[in-house]
Parts: structure tokens; C-alpha cells; sequence
């Protein structure tokens, strides 16, 4: 079997939360393949079916995020599973929002899920990272994971790669990490090429050239006094004037 888990806290307070995204890759997983309905188990959410010939347990566990790790290892030996048969779904503030890398091992990333999951299975499990970007500031991040996608984020990128998730989940029934980051990847670039491109705005419209003689028929005339010392000097030069 292999035990795809999503990171998050549980209930409906939570359930829009940034911190919650691998819950919601997860989900929709189980949506995208028909799995049945989640049922409690392993202190957690947990449902199995088939993709692609291969035997899927989907794990949201219930313990709030601290506590991930004793949902998972109650999962993973009860099934007899080594840690290479778990890939673990979670944000991650250190990537751009919408970008996904897999990898075997490594660093929690001060991620408290992560860090408890590997005080039960160590740290040679796989991480399917899921970028949210950083609010830019330490003292920001607790608000900014505890707060909700905005709208722009479901409509730019989220909703998009969630069904990318769902779409490809058969890569993680296979293990194959890297095939479901190249695939994820490709779908992205796609969505960004097919955006209608912005037109520029139209400069407004110049004038036409003109003739020097055009120009001077279409010259406003002078104003020519009627009365008073110049206009009697201007009838002497040049007589008077059309009736």
C-alpha cells in the first residue's frame, strides 16, 4: 500500500487555512479517483481504494497539526509500511504559492506537522512541499498560515493545481516523486500560456500633417478693433472694409 497523508487542522475553522492545503490536495484526491467516503481511523480520516492497479490509503490526521505524527505511525504499522512507502502533503512558506517539489528526507522547515511526524518515523519519508509563499516577516507567519486563500489564490492558482493533484495522483501511487513534479510543472506553464495576453492600450490619435497653407487658412483670424485710433489708421492703409 502507499499512504498518501495531508497536513492540517481539523474542523471547519480551519478548513480554508493556508496551513490546511494538504488537506485540500488530499481531498482531492479522493474525489478526483472516487474513493469512499473518509471514515475514523488512526486518530485521523482515512480511506483506501485503487489508483492504477496499485492499493492507496488517503490519511487527514485529526490531532491538530503537532500531533500529525501519532495518526501516521498508528496508519503505518498497522498496514506494515516503511517509511518509503509515505509521501506526506503540507505548505510550505519557503516556495512561491503554486510551486511543488517532492523529495525523500530532509529538514522539518520549523513545520510542526513534519516535526512530529518524524519523532515517530525518522526522516527518510517523502514530502510533497506545496509553496504559499511568506508574508515577508517572522512575526507575520502565524496570522498568514492560520488565515484563509484569498480569493485571488483560488482563482490565479490553487483551484488549478488541486485538480493537478487529483488529476496525477497515480504518480504517487507509483512513488514516483519526481514524475508528479514535472507533471505539476508542465500543467502550470500551460495555464499560464493559455491567459489571454493584456492589449496594450491604444495611443490616442495624432493630428494629420498639414500644410503650412492649411494651417493658415485654418488659423483663427484676428481680432480687428472697429472704432478708436487704430481702426481709423488701419482704414487709412488699407481702405475700408466689406460691407
Amino acid at each position: 500500500m502507499r499512504l498518501i497523508v495531508g497536513l492540517g487542522n481539523p474542523g471547519s475553522k480551519y478548513a480554508k487555512n493556508r496551513h490546511n492545503v494538504g488537506f485540500m490536495a488530499v481531498e482531492e484526491i479522493a474525489n478526483h479517483h472516487n474513493f469512499p467516503p473518509f471514515k475514523k481511523k488512526f486518530n485521523g480520516l482515512f480511506t483506501e481504494s485503487v489508483i492504477e492497479g496499485q492499493k492507496v490509503g488517503l490519511l487527514l490526521p485529526q490531532t491538530f497539526m503537532n500531533k500529525s505524527g501519532d495518526s501516521v505511525i498508528a496508519a503505518m504499522s498497522f498496514y506494515k509500511l516503511s517509511p518509503d512507502d509515505i509521501f506526506v502533503l503540507y505548505d510550505e512558506l519557503d516556495l512561491a504559492p503554486g510551486k511543488v517539489r517532492v523529495k525523500k528526507g530532509g529538514g522539518n522547515g520549523g513545520h510542526n506537522g513534519i516535526r512530529s511526524i518524524e519523532s515517530h518515523l525518522g526522516k527518510e519519508f517523502n514530502r510533497v512541499r506545496i509553496g504559499i509563499g511568506h508574508p515577508g516577516h517572522k512575526d507575520r507567519v502565524h496570522a498568514y498560515v492560520l488565515g484563509d486563500f484569498a480569493k485571488a489564490d483560488h482563482q490565479e492558482w490553487l483551484d488549478d493545481l488541486l485538480n493537478e493533484f487529483g488529476r496525477n495522483a497515480d504518480c504517487l501511487a507509483k512513488g514516483d516523486g519526481p514524475n508528479l513534479m514535472n507533471k505539476l510543472a508542465l500543467a502550470a506553464q500551460a495555464s499560464q500560456s493559455a491567459e489571454p495576453a493584456k492589449e496594450p492600450k491604444a495611443e490616442a490619435a495624432k493630428p494629420k500633417g498639414q500644410s503650412h497653407i492649411r494651417q493658415a487658412r485654418q488659423a483663427k483670424k484676428p481680432n480687428v478693433p472697429e472704432k478708436g485710433p487704430m481702426a481709423d489708421m488701419l482704414k487709412k492703409l488699407f481702405g475700408k472694409g466689406e460691407n
